[in-house]
């Protein structure tokens, strides 16, 4: 079955940096887009960064260009999230997920078309 486990969160003061991993097992890995997405509490779950299957597209919400990077290493079979200057605003959980359609399609940022997920790991800013 597939597995996604992401891990690297933790709490980290303005302006600091973090870097996310997400494991995935299970899968052909490089047939699948990968996703990032988070939720804050109160609100609904959003698109943070994608990537292609194999690496060559790289996709980011307007609120985290610039400041956050995302990358993977098909051998490993896992995909990254550098996050830089990091705001308050950017706590959350961040959760990774697989998906073939995001590439069919062209388009990357809609939760609905990833089948898989991790489990979310907490990011924390404090000011």
């Amino acid at each position: 079955q597939v597995q996604l486990v992401e891990s690297g969160g933790g709490l980290v003061q303005a302006g600091g940096s973090l870097r996310l991993s997400c494991a995935a097992s299970g899968l052909t890995f490089d047939n699948y887009a990968m996703g990032w997405f988070r939720q804050a509490p109160g609100k609904e779950r959003e698109f943070v960064a994608a990537i292609s299957g194999r690496g060559a597209d790289k996709y980011y919400a307007d609120s985290v260009k610039g400041r956050l990077t995302i990358s993977r290493d098909n051998a490993k079979k896992m995909v990254y999230l550098q996050l830089n200057s990091l705001k308050p605003e950017d706590t959350a959980v961040y959760y990774c997920a697989a998906g073939t359609r995001p590439s069919i399609l062209g388009r990357y940022e809609y939760d609905y078309w990833y089948d898989y997920w991790g489990q979310g790991t907490q990011v924390s800013v404090s000011s």
